[in-house]
């Protein structure tokens, strides 16, 4: 038997994680969300005092805003859209009969206005750019939503729905760098507080076929994005648990964040993968909460 499927069983056995029957759609036990609220507390802590305003987004976005967000062109195999029934009351009895038969009820379901959050931060982009100038010494936003991404796996760590909190700064260029540097300095502080071992590395997203490739070597010789690493389901490939990016001005120029001079802002973003760090404390310490070491345990509860 591999790890990921040895400790997904084993998150299954104890009930941390709950089997729906779909691979990388799980329940979760009051236990695993206590682990997870109290590591939200912890990073409370470290970024609570840069006064980032705080926003709440569901699980869902604007298709329209989605479509101009160009996440179709980078990443079509990850994303998720919402379909519903449109139909009349005789389009209700044959989709009925569909069930019925075992045919293919859902082919004459229609697009809602809807599609899954593929990030916590694409609803806020459009959102901030509706209110007019962004400050010059900048601004910063605090956001915490479930994401969707198409990619069904056994690995614990690669869900397809699950929580990310992210930061996202927006100003001048060496205002949302040195942001990106302070977070990459507190991650490895936050996670060696709660026992973790980790290390940083330059990073690409997942771009999507041949010319993915080139998009995504770009991103790399232009260290526009690190991960912080633990191991979780593989030592010799550990997991993304926080990430950092910076966006240059393409965010700010596509939904025309601009400063009150009319100059384009810059972004970047530090995302915490929160389900991913509740595993990683649990792979690391075990799985009961009890026994992990007082340092840990202080550092998350007090």
């Amino acid at each position: 038997m591999d790890m990921q499927s040895s400790f997904l069983d084993r998150l299954f056995d104890s009930g941390l994680l709950i089997d729906t029957g779909v691979d990388g759609l799980y329940g979760r036990s009051g236990q695993f969300e206590d682990v997870i609220a109290a590591f939200e507390r912890l990073i409370d802590t470290f970024g609570g005092a840069d006064g980032a305003e705080a926003i709440r987004f569901p699980p869902g976005m604007n298709r329209a805003f989605f479509e101009t967000s160009g996440y179709m062109k980078s990443f079509p195999q990850l994303a998720g859209t919402v379909h519903s029934f449109c139909g009349n009351e005789l389009d209700h009895m044959s989709l009925l009969k569909c069930m019925e038969v075992g045919d293919d009820w859902t082919r004459d379901q229609q697009a809602t206005d809807i599609v899954l959050t593929p990030a916590a931060c694409y609803p806020l982009y459009p959102t901030v750019a509706k209110r007019g100038a962004i400050p010059e010494n900048g601004a910063l936003y605090d956001l915490q939503s479930y994401c969707f991404r198409h990619e069904p796996s056994k690995d614990p760590a690669r869900q397809q729905l699950f929580r990310m909190r992210e930061y996202v700064c927006m100003g001048s260029e060496k205002h949302v760098t040195d942001f990106r540097q302070s977070w990459m300095d507190r991650g490895v502080e936050m996670m060696k507080a709660v026992g973790l071992d980790v290390t940083i590395d330059v990073a690409n997203d997942p771009f999507f076929g041949r010319a993915g490739k080139m998009l995504a070597n770009n991103q790399r010789d232009q260290n526009l994005k690190f991960e912080l690493l633990i191991p979780i389901t593989s030592v010799a490939k550990p997991t993304a648990c926080m990430s950092f990016n910076y966006h240059q001005d393409a965010f700010g120029a596509k939904w025309g964040l601009n400063f009150a001079d009319g100059s384009v802002v810059h972004t970047a973003c530090v995302g915490f993968g929160l389900e991913r760090i509740a595993l990683a404390l649990f792979h690391t310490h075990g799985l009961d909460v009890k026994e992990w070491p007082e340092s840990v345990r202080k550092a998350l509860w007090g």
